[in-house]
């Protein structure tokens, strides 16, 4: 989590075995403290605790597709998804 004094401006949550693989199902900055590097520095955070021997994966949301190529995330052609109902 990241703050300016006591407003939350960037989240991010991820769940791991610490071994295979960590999911990171959040990544969120607000508006406008976009672009000054929280939404970098929180992934590195999550590298930095997963250590090397652990990939990193997401889901992105349509809006932010362009973004993850920039920060060195590998686009991937092998992924299924089952969607929710609501």
């Amino acid at each position: 989590m990241d703050w300016d004094d006591n407003k939350l401006v960037g989240i991010s949550r991820s769940l791991t075995d610490f071994c295979y693989c960590c999911y990171l199902s959040d990544l969120a900055v607000r508006k406008e403290y976009q672009r000054v590097g929280i939404g970098k520095k929180l992934i590195a955070l999550t590298k930095e605790i997963i250590g090397d021997q652990t990939m990193l994966l997401l889901l992105s949301a349509p809006s932010a597709i362009d973004y993850y190529p920039k920060i060195h995330f590998q686009k991937v052609d092998n992924g299924f998804i089952i969607k929710r109902k609501k």
